[in-house]
């Protein structure tokens, strides 16, 4: 009976941390307010998730991070924002999935109504330089 409850417990615990096609790195550009910004999502298999963003004003970069809790359930992608610059600031921000694939994401962003198009990174992958908006 025990190793029937153990059997019931690894598989449920292996099913809770299946990867969703989510999980990853994931790079793009554009942002609501700024068409060159470029962004950097990191969604991480236990559920946690690490938004880089640069915008570049006069060649120079302005970075900020924020991080949190995803979820995805059918075509909407939750971001339940905790953090932005390292100073608590809770949110939860939606988007519908209009497609994807291993390599690309195609999410509409349910408020500001924007086009998310980020194609699949190395999971060490790092924020260009300004150059590549200028």
């Amino acid at each position: 009976m025990r190793w029937l409850l153990a059997a019931f417990l690894l598989m449920a615990a292996h099913a809770q941390a299946a990867p969703s096609y989510m999980v990853g790195t994931w790079f793009g550009h554009g942002q609501p307010d700024d068409k060159s910004a470029m962004y950097i999502d990191r969604m991480r298999a236990d559920g946690t998730w690490r938004g880089e963003y640069r915008v570049c004003l006069k060649g120079k970069p302005s970075d900020n991070i924020q991080e949190g809790r995803w979820k995805l359930s059918g075509d909407i992608l939750t971001l339940g924002v905790e953090t932005v610059g390292g100073q608590f600031w809770p949110r939860t921000d939606l988007y519908k999935m209009l497609a994807h694939d291993t390599r690309s994401q195609k999410y509409l962003s349910i408020g500001r109504k924007f086009i998310y198009t980020p194609q699949r990174v190395a999971d060490d992958f790092k924020m260009p330089g300004c150059e590549l908006t200028s």
